[in-house]
């Protein structure tokens, strides 16, 4: 069955979701963190929490740590954590406090040598975020070109114990429009790895649709703030 995990993403300590990865878009979200973490601990579905640290993404740094070492406490499940994430220290210092997963993108599609290394050191600790305009990948915030392949870069890091790659469509993300299922289908035929959705997801046919894709789990973002999403959901 596929998963559901719940997005935070965070700026200045507060719950915010953008549009298309674009910081000027900025939209405070109507529960705070701390909110949402008590309203997903009700879920038995929530597998998982999903924290995105969005100015580390920017500064090549994670910026939110002792806010996001609060936000631990709060919550038996899963967490994982993403957003400037660029040394084994960093990723120690996040599993230290409680972190169960941490999510590398820029640092990790830069230097594959880094995260072979990083992915041997904390076997299927790691997630990489790969973040695309269709299979053209952006970072640092989605905010420079790699001029690197969606499947190319996958290919090269198949092999590795990785806990998954996360796809996100930067055209689909935050405009609650469906993700890309043709992209994310065959994202999952192409690798072993298991394949996390991120981006655009409405409500729960989305979900049902992307289980029969077979991708392993959905990180549900804006669509997480609506009453609707959640009915019959236990």
């Amino acid at each position: 069955m596929i998963q559901i995990w719940p997005a935070i993403d965070l700026i200045n300590s507060t719950s915010v979701r953008l549009t298309e990865g674009k910081y000027a878009s900025e939209e405070k979200m109507t529960r705070s963190a701390e909110e949402s973490i008590q309203f997903y601990n009700k879920f038995q579905c929530v597998k998982r929490i999903h924290i995105v640290d969005l100015i580390g993404a920017k500064a090549q740094k994670a910026c939110e740590f002792t806010y996001i070492n609060k936000l631990r406490q709060l919550t038996n499940k899963d967490i994982e954590v993403g957003g400037g994430i660029r040394t084994k220290q960093q990723i120690m210092d996040y599993l230290a406090v409680g972190i169960n997963y941490c999510i590398v993108g820029t640092k990790a599609i830069k230097d594959i040598e880094w995260l072979t290394a990083m992915s041997h050191l904390f076997p299927e600790r790691l997630y990489v975020s790969i973040d695309a305009y269709g299979t053209n990948i952006k970072i640092n915030g989605w905010e420079e070109d790699t001029a690197l392949d969606l499947f190319d870069y996958v290919s090269q890091i198949n092999h590795l114990p990785l806990g998954g790659i996360i796809y996100t469509d930067i055209a689909k993300d935050g405009r609650m429009a469906g993700p890309n299922f043709e992209l994310t289908g065959k994202l999952v035929q192409a690798t072993s790895l298991p394949v996390i959705a991120s981006g655009g997801i409405r409500h729960q046919q989305d979900i049902k649709q992307l289980a029969q894709l077979n991708v392993h789990a959905a990180i549900v973002g804006k669509a997480a703030h609506q009453p609707s999403f959640w009915e019959g959901l236990q």
